[in-house]
């Protein structure tokens, strides 16, 4: 069990109550640096639309276009051979000391996690977008139409996955409503506009470079996104192989079983690490031949 420095509560305890954790200083200056140089890189192909998998201004939800002439605000897929830094993203997708915490946030009292528990999922970079672009509040996996008894009903279940942000730039982007994943929205909740600038008890969530914040994705949240500040923050989840439908339509609208036969391991360090990968991978590709034709959450609801 790891203590949060921020919370002084476990880091599961910590998700538990307020719906997400920060955990500071996970990469080193060097890994920092790395990462960000092949971040611009990539962003840079997709900027010149020679990579087509990208999230376009000035749609929330996929399925997205491939033609970035009115402008991007994220990079899908970062793991794709295609992409000259895949190796790197690979790497920084399995490392271990993330998978450790995944493993840690998705125990229970009567479970513990292990690697042979664990789903390959989605690895894709929020960037600074051409154009100022906002998120409208959601949950991740719940529709803005849901009943209170509907959102409890989902709000219930066993999320199934661990998922993170780890920006390579200060990053105020993400905004949360803390504890919102744990119960229905308020009135005040419901009725409010869409892009309401203020909720009550809202939260900023203050992210430095190198750090990560593990969220769960039906906590009440939005983005804002400005195109005046650099932005690049990497973001994944893992699943569990429990997770079943629920986590398919999540993982599958974006187009992750297209591709990932090809996915590459040989960056990993060592024979341990790339068994533990491809049995990952391997999960997901069942994962696809299990549940076909699952749509999309929202498109734009």
């Amino acid at each position: 069990m790891t203590i949060s420095p921020e919370t002084g509560l476990s880091y599961l305890d910590s998700l538990k109550r307020d719906g997400f954790v920060r955990i500071p200083n996970v990469l080193s200056e060097k890994q920092l640096e790395e990462l960000r140089a092949a971040a611009k890189r990539t962003v840079q192909l997709a900027r010149d639309g020679k990579y087509p998998h990208i999230r376009t201004l000035f749609k929330q939800f996929p399925p997205w276009g491939t033609d970035p002439s009115e402008g991007i605000w994220g990079v899908q897929h970062l793991m794709r051979p295609e992409l000259p830094d895949h190796a790197l993203f690979t790497k920084s997708y399995f490392d271990p000391n993330v998978r450790a915490v995944i493993k840690e946030l998705m125990s229970t009292e009567t479970e513990e996690v292990t690697d042979d528990d664990l789903v390959m999922e989605v690895y894709n970079m929020l960037i600074r977008p051409d154009k100022d672009f906002e998120l409208r509040w959601h949950r991740d996996d719940v529709s803005q139409n849901a009943t209170p008894e509907e959102e409890m009903e989902r709000l219930n279940k066993p999320a199934w996955h661990a998922q993170w942000n780890l920006p390579l730039y200060k990053d105020r982007s993400l905004i949360v409503v803390p504890g919102s994943h744990a119960r229905p929205r308020t009135d005040a909740e419901r009725n409010a506009d869409p892009f309401a600038p203020e909720l009550p008890n809202m939260t900023v969530v203050e992210m430095n470079p190198g750090d990560v914040i593990f969220y769960n994705n039906n906590i009440l949240h939005r983005g804002v996104y400005k195109s005046d500040t650099e932005r690049m923050t990497l973001h994944g989840s893992i699943g569990h192989k429990k997770g079943g439908s629920a986590r398919a339509r999540n993982v599958l609208q974006h187009g992750a079983a297209t591709w990932i036969q090809e996915l590459d391991l040989s960056a990993l360090p060592d024979e341990n690490e790339r068994e533990i990968a491809r049995k990952m991978r391997d999960r997901l590709l069942q994962m696809g031949s299990e549940h076909k034709d699952v749509g999309y959450s929202f498109k734009d609801e």
